[in-house]
């Protein structure tokens, strides 16, 4: 796509068969050197057109070659492997053996430094575990020693190739703890999404033009990296979690990305994105994809189509 014609669109899924969704395009006026949240569209079933049909007309009428989304793009191993099934915790596939590598190296790792000096390690978890009010959740690394309780759990569960696909480690060891601290959630691709709305989506996707390019990023990750660069508070992130305060928390995540990535937003859609949560992540998926333009975000090497932005 040439410099002089840059466009981005977001949608984020969720729900049952009846849910409503919101189509938030972005586009970049080289005139002007700025990017401008051009349409936010409600996709909502009617009478003369159903959801399909709706889908299909809004991408051809707003010419939108790439879309941001938030449900897995690709199959677990499980589903795409060819081999006779030893079993899954047998697994030879390359993928899966490489995940399970890792992660047994992480949790020898974490082992050698009880083995070594266990008194010293439990000081050292007692420090980890205690409130610091002068540290942030981004001042440790997931993957630094030693590792939290939670995470090591995480790891002793293990990696489930028909249920996780290796971009899930990726995100475990550089976001578990951010995403349990700032959010309370964990991430597993099939997890964190609906069976119908697996196979809503896969129906759908039969009737987006052939030219439509699908990426995917998650809204959380969007937020920390946000945070991270220092775009928006964690005060402001604590707010969005409340149901007194998310609408103005909302609008301050919104004014900060409008005044630090340049991009203009009307008013009208101002007050969508703040009082309607799918409205709100479709931009933030948006965002993600603007960043992706801007040749800023990292694309998972695995699941190359898994857009990690960073906004610093």
């Amino acid at each position: 796509m040439s410099l002089n014609k840059k466009s981005i669109a977001g949608m984020s899924f969720s729900g049952g068969k009846k849910e409503n969704y919101f189509f938030c395009l972005m586009e970049y006026y080289p005139n002007e050197q700025r990017w401008f949240l051009k349409t936010l569209d409600q996709v909502k079933e009617a009478r003369s057109q159903s959801e399909d049909e709706i889908f299909k007309t809004w991408i051809e009428k707003n010419n939108v070659d790439e879309l941001v989304v938030n449900f897995p793009l690709t199959e677990t191993m499980c589903k795409r492997c060819q081999l006779d099934c030893p079993g899954e915790n047998a697994c030879i596939h390359p993928e899966v053996k490489d995940v399970r590598d890792e992660i047994e190296k992480l949790l020898e790792e974490d082992q050698s430094l009880v083995a070594t000096n266990p008194k010293k390690y439990e000081q050292e978890r007692v420090e980890d575990n205690k409130v610091h009010f002068t540290r942030t959740v981004l001042d440790k690394e997931t993957t630094d020693h030693i590792l939290s309780k939670s995470f090591k759990r995480k790891l002793k569960k293990g990696f489930t190739p028909y249920w996780n696909r290796p971009v899930d480690f990726w995100i475990w060891k550089n976001y578990y703890d951010q995403l349990l601290k700032l959010f309370g959630i964990s991430y597993d691709s099939y997890g964190n999404t609906s069976v119908m709305l697996l196979h809503k989506v896969e129906y759908l996707s039969r009737h987006f033009p052939q030219k439509l390019s699908l990426m995917e990023s998650d809204v959380y990750i969007v937020l920390i990296e946000l945070y991270r660069a220092g775009t928006i508070q964690l005060k402001t992130l604590k707010e969005l979690q409340s149901i007194d305060l998310n609408t103005l928390a909302r609008v301050k995540i919104i004014r900060a990305i409008e005044k630090r990535l340049n991009i203009f937003i009307y008013n009208h859609d101002l007050e969508l994105m703040s009082k309607n949560q799918k409205a709100f992540d479709s931009f933030l998926l948006a965002i993600a994809g603007q960043n992706y333009l801007e040749k800023k975000s990292t694309i998972n090497s695995v699941e190359k189509s898994f857009i990690f932005p960073h906004f610093a």
